[in-house]
Order: structure tokens, then sequence, then C-alpha cells
């Protein structure tokens, strides 16, 4: 059994933070997606593997909005700063689906982050998810801001008809609908992953139900590759917007249809594994 020192953070940075005695000098911030979950149990696995993790809430915590509505980047920045602080030298994110957007867009803002972890994500900013601090949550927002300014975002799809797939909603025909919008606006809101000096490790299943993470990662890899830039791709054509790394049990959504099954998302988690250990070194 794992000898793990876990401490609960509260106030300027909210979330739990995972070490274990003798851990190095690499830092893994650890951004689940919009269930807002503090994914303790990914961050012990990262401790366990050597590194400081920080399991952070980002949304919904005390002082924070609500909702995934303009959240600010800052957050995630106070949070690679507090790593620092705990003698960390190499940052690391890793983030799921809207963890995964919040990851890649704090790398072009912040380069001491040496590497992230884009596990189902997204090549472009989307609005919000529920209510911002002031509690509105319509008209559409973005999800993010920076330095007090919303980041542009592709609007939603107001014609779209709900799919469903094994009885829950698969938004993945809603995203790619909304994708269809005029090319300017795909352009200001595209996630310029070119910018970010970070290495880049792209995670995602091609059977994603929630939204078409594998046309996302393929995107953000062949920007990355056209301007030099390193970039690790791994896809599993069976697998779904929920990705299993080694050792994880994560349940099933029962509000969205995620695609993949159990063996499938497993499998693209152990395949990932190899590349995301190579980060923290």
């Amino acid at each position: 059994m794992a000898n793990f020192e876990i401490e609960r953070l509260e106030g300027r940075i909210n979330g739990v933070f995972v070490t274990r005695p003798g851990a190095g000098e690499t830092g893994v911030v650890v951004l689940s997606g919009s269930s807002g979950r503090i994914d303790t149990d990914r961050a012990k696995l990262f401790a366990e593997a050597g590194a400081k993790a920080l399991a952070l809430q980002w949304f919904g915590g005390p002082g924070q909005s609500p909702g995934i509505c303009e959240t600010p980047l800052e957050t995630f920045c106070d949070a690679a700063d507090d790593l620092i602080a705990r003698g960390c030298r190499r940052i690391i994110f890793i983030g799921t689906s809207k963890g995964a957007e919040a990851a890649l867009l704090t790398s072009i803002v912040n380069p001491r982050i040496s590497a992230v972890i884009a596990i189902s994500p997204t090549s472009v900013v989307w609005g919000n998810i529920g209510p911002g601090k002031d509690g509105i949550a319509w008209p559409e927002r973005s999800s993010w801001s920076w330095k007090g300014e919303p980041l542009d975002f592709v609007p939603a799809a107001p014609s779209w008809k709900r799919v469903y797939r094994d009885g829950l909603v698969s938004y993945r025909s809603f995203f790619q609908q909304c994708l269809t919008t005029d090319e300017e606006t795909l352009r200001q809101a595209r996630i310029p992953v070119e910018r970010a000096a970070a290495d880049l490790v792209l995670i995602a299943g091609a059977d994603d139900a929630l939204w078409p993470s594998d046309e996302f990662a393929r995107e953000l890899a062949r920007r990355r590759e056209d301007s030099g830039r390193p970039v690790s791709l791994i896809v599993d054509q069976e697998a779904g917007h929920r990705v299993l790394l080694p050792g994880e049990a994560t349940p099933r959504s029962s509000l969205h249809a995620h695609g993949g099954t159990d063996i499938a998302d497993a499998r693209l988690g152990r395949a990932a594994w190899a590349a995301v250990q190579a980060a923290l070194l």
C-alpha cells in the first residue's frame, strides 16, 4: 500500500495535494472534466509514479463560478505556481475533456509548463457549461477568460436534434454541427497549440460519443507537426470519451453517452501510459 501524504487545499487554490516521501521535482496538475470532480485517485497514480500531484478544483468551489463560464486561466497558473513553490522544477498538466481544453490553453499563456497530457481533447474553445459567478447561464459566453477578457469560442448550434446511444444523449454530432460555422469564427476559436513551448501528448478514442475528440486530437497533432513542435498522438478506434489509465476504475457516466467499452478504454490508457511516463521525466 502506497504511503501517501494528502493535503486538502482551500482558498486561492482549491483541491487536494498528494505526494509520497522521496517525491521528485516533477509536479502534476490533474484536471477533471465537466463533472467537476476533484480527481484524487488520478493524483495518487502520479504520486505513486514519483511526482507531486495537485488535483485541482477549478469550478464549483468557494469563490469560483458554479459552472464552466469565463473561468480565469489564472486559476491554472496559480496551481502551477503552487507546485513551483513546493520545489517542483518540471510542471505537467494532465486534463480530461474540458480539463484538457483548460490545460492546452494554459500552456499557451504560461511557458513554465513543461508538458500537457490532453485526454479526449478539443482543438477549439467552446461556450460555457452552466452559470458564471453572476449566476447567469444564458446568453452563451466563453468557457474561459484571460486577464479579464473572455476568449473567443465556437457558439452552439441551436438547430441540433438530440441523438441517443444506449439510452443516453450523445453530443458528438452536436459539436460536429457547431463546427460548420463560418471559417473566421473557427479561426478565432482555435487553440493555438503551435505557440505552446510545452511538449504535448494527445490521447483519444475514435468511438467518443460525447465529442469528436479523435478528430480534435488529429487536428492538434497536425498543427503541432506543421510548426515543428513535439507531439505524441495515441488513438484507439474502439475507445470512448473515458480513458482509463493503468489501475483506474472510473465509473461510466450515467448522464451522457461516452461510447467505448471498459476493455477498449483501459487498452487506450495502457497504450498511452508509456508516453505519459516519458512526459514526467
